[in-house]
């Protein structure tokens, strides 16, 4: 029987990152995977997601062409190219992961991971167990679906179906107006599909500052796609083809068809049919429960990523797979602080932000100062012709720490880092104020806004 001081059961983002860590370590690690490397990240998700709506941008900026002074006729876009070319993006990455799991001597093994107890793993269907002092749990979760209703890949889809069309239908209802459905909605638009948007809370990206969220709603439906927040979605139904959504609204009680229905409301973990009931692992809501070593109770099962729930993001998967390994090798951490993990929506505008926002900083009773500043007034913005959106910073006004960025505009999702990496420096908003930054660029969008909180922006 084979023995390792770690075993991995899932190889997306967590898991992959965990293994190769665990191995520069210097533990011997395996993982366990039933699909490809990468997990719904890399094969399904973030990158041919990403891919598509660099598709979305270039059209956008062909469809505009006159604007930059280039003019052709008989301009043609084929939606099937752009989704075999999220399939190479996907491909190619996948590669260059299962290049690295064997440079670092990991063992990957093909199947579904069982643990019939605590240090063992079993392959199944093969039926090979293979031991482990230390089990990470990384099986990711996979979409939620209305109680009721059912994928049928065909009309009711789920974000993977989204990525597989070969043409744009012409009407698409999105039901939950979160990260995926936000950026599913902007590509098929982009595609010329007539969309709308419902969503059950007050606003679209309920997470994000209020502020940036309208400021969204506004810029979508400026693009040509209705936004329904404060909708609940009553009834679906589908017939020859094609479903009706009856949904209450702010406006009342309205039905509308479409060819397809994309259901983006939230996951659920993969924590069935892993043997966990009969270990004891404390499960809710079938997520699995870790404290901030990534430790379950029970004793040397670890968990990482969205099987642990919110937040649920690639990057915080890797996070924690890179603080168990670096838990169970015995080295010194500190806790992961998940409100300061960065989150992104990359429609156009894209959204980006990290920390409390005005109204949670608000609430609790902490005195904030707010800094703002327009991408308007912005040079390389306007030089670039995108400048629509801001940078909003929220700042303790006792002691000027950085408590929260929240960026609406171009490049939102890199721009981010530069704050992210001032509050992780503990600067104060006065430290990023005086901090020169090269000119002309987006970047000094958050060096004014800095600014605004302290004593004034300069170009506004």
């Amino acid at each position: 029987m084979d023995k390792y001081d770690i075993v991995i059961v899932g190889a997306g983002p967590g898991g992959y990152v965990s293994a190769i860590r665990a191995s520069q370590l210097g533990l011997k690690t395996a993982l366990v995977e039933r699909e490809a490397v990468g997990g719904v990240c890399l094969n399904w998700g973030c990158i041919p997601s990403k891919s598509l709506l660099k598709n979305a941008e270039v059209l956008n900026y062909v469809k505009d062409a006159g604007k930059w002074g280039i003019t052709f006729d008989n301009m043609k876009y084929d939606l099937s190219k752009a989704m075999a070319r999220s399939r190479q993006v996907s491909e190619k990455l996948v590669n260059g992961v299962t290049f690295l799991l064997k440079k670092n001597k990991v063992d990957v093994y093909k199947g579904d991971g069982f643990i019939p107890k605590a240090g063992q793993v079993e392959i199944r269907p093969e039926g090979k167990i293979i031991e482990a002092k230390n089990i990470i749990i990384a099986t990711g979760a996979r979409p939620r679906i209305i109680p009721g209703l059912k994928f049928d890949g065909e009309v009711i889809i789920s974000s993977f179906d989204a990525l597989k069309m070969q043409t744009p239908p012409k009407k698409m209802i999105v039901v939950g107006g979160g990260a995926i459905g936000i950026e599913f909605a902007y590509f098929y638009r982009t595609y010329g599909s007539e969309v709308t948007i419902i969503e059950m809370l007050p606003h679209i990206l309920p997470n994000e500052d209020e502020e940036i969220s309208i400021m969204l709603e506004k810029s979508l439906t400026k693009y040509g796609i209705e936004v329904s927040p404060a909708s609940t979605v009553n009834q679906i139904t589908v017939d020859n083809g094609k479903a009706k959504v009856k949904y209450t609204s702010p406006s009342g009680e309205k039905e509308v068809e479409s060819e397809k229905v994309l259901v983006s409301i939230g996951v659920q973990g993969n924590s069935e049919n892993l043997g966990l009931e009969n270990l004891g692992v404390k499960i809710e809501k079938g997520f699995i429960q870790i404290n901030e070593k990534m430790a379950t109770n029970v004793e040397g099962i670890y968990a990482i990523g969205d099987i642990t729930g919110p937040p649920l993001l690639a990057h915080v998967a890797s996070a924690q797979g890179v603080h168990a390994v670096e838990n169970i090798a015995g080295r010194e951490t500190e806790p992961l602080s998940y409100e300061d993990m960065p989150r992104a929506t990359y429609c156009h505008p894209q959204v980006a932000s990290f920390g409390l926002t005005e109204a949670q900083a608000k609430a609790k009773g902490v005195k904030v100062k707010v800094g703002k500043f327009p991408f308007l007034g912005n040079g390389k913005a306007i030089a670039i012709d995108d400048f629509e959106g801001m940078v909003k910073l929220v700042v303790d006004a006792e002691f000027g720490e950085l408590i929260g960025a929240h960026i609406i505009g171009p490049d939102a999702s890199e721009l981010l880092a530069n704050i992210r990496m001032a509050k992780e420096l503990e600067y104060s908003a006065m430290d990023v104020g005086k901090t020169v930054h090269a000119h002309p660029t987006l970047s000094e969008a958050i060096m004014e806004a800095a600014l605004a909180a302290g004593e004034g922006a300069i170009h506004i």
